[in-house]
Order: C-alpha cells, then sequence, then structure tokens
C-alpha cells in the first residue's frame, strides 16, 4: 500500500430539517451565511466574493491562521435540484473539491444533503489537507453545520 495514495473520495452527511425548501434556500443566500456555517473559533475569511447569487459566481477564502492560511477559490453554480447548488474548488489546497448542497423535499420537511467529492494531493503535500478537510474534521464541520442550519430554521428545541 502506498503511503498518503492518491484517489477520490465521497462524504456525505444528511439531515432532516424542519422546513420548507423556500427557507432553507433563502439561508443559505442570506448575508453572512458562510460565517454564520463556519463554526467559532474557526479561522476563515472571505478575502473577495464575486457571487451573483449562490448558483453562479466566484468567492475567494483564506483558511488559517496569518501567514500559514491557504487560499481557496471556489466557483458557485447550480446543484442538480432547483433549490441546490454546488461549489468546486478551482484553485486551492486540494487535488479536487466539489461540493454540492441538496435540498430535497420530505412530507416532515426538508433533506438537507452535503456531497462532496475530494481527492488529496500525493505524497507529503496532501498531508495537512487529511488532516483539515478529511474523516472526523470534515464529519465534526458538517455536523457543526447542520446543527446550526436546524437551530436557524427551526427554533429553539
Amino acid at each position: 500500500m502506498k503511503l498518503f495514495a492518491r484517489g477520490r473520495k465521497e462524504f456525505v452527511q444528511r439531515s432532516v430539517i424542519r422546513s420548507d425548501l423556500r427557507s432553507l434556500r433563502a439561508f443559505h443566500e442570506g448575508p453572512g451565511a458562510l460565517q454564520r456555517l463556519t463554526p467559532p473559533g474557526l479561522p476563515m475569511k472571505i478575502v473577495q466574493d464575486g457571487r451573483n447569487s449562490i448558483t453562479e459566481g466566484d468567492v475567494l477564502l483564506r483558511m488559517g491562521p496569518g501567514p500559514f492560511s491557504l487560499r481557496w477559490l471556489a466557483r458557485h453554480g447550480p446543484g442538480p435540484t432547483a433549490f441546490s447548488f454546488s461549489d468546486r474548488l478551482i484553485d486551492g489546497p486540494l487535488a479536487h473539491w466539489e461540493h454540492q448542497h441538496i435540498f430535497e423535499p420530505l412530507e416532515e420537511g426538508v433533506a438537507l444533503t452535503d456531497r462532496i467529492s475530494l481527492e488529496h494531493r500525493p505524497g507529503w503535500r496532501g498531508l495537512l489537507t487529511r488532516l483539515l478537510f478529511d474523516g472526523p474534521t470534515l464529519s465534526l464541520l458538517f455536523r457543526f453545520r447542520h446543527w446550526r442550519t436546524r437551530k436557524a430554521l427551526e427554533g429553539p428545541s
């Protein structure tokens, strides 16, 4: 087995939110949505936001502390359903990242599914991204995001 072998992976986080499609979409389109969905203390800054909507345009982020921050340029586009959207890494630390934000109506609300296809760079260059953008770290980030979305749209439990 090769150390830090290359290959695509898929991550999926799914939750049911007691809300409707329009409210879920509006929450993601609203001002400051990305900041609300970022855990406290996680150093992430929007450097430039060229999006016309959540389905069109680019956003440039810096993630990490000061001089050790990583540049992340993502292009937003439509998702697989009318109320969904996607973002794809154009320039950044990973070899590949495509994130689909999928909203599906259900009888009890809306299914929110984050589906991510990712690939690390080979060798030592991928070590940092394996720590930051894979496994337990990625799972914790999206559990927080789904919890935050649920709290915002469903109100206090």
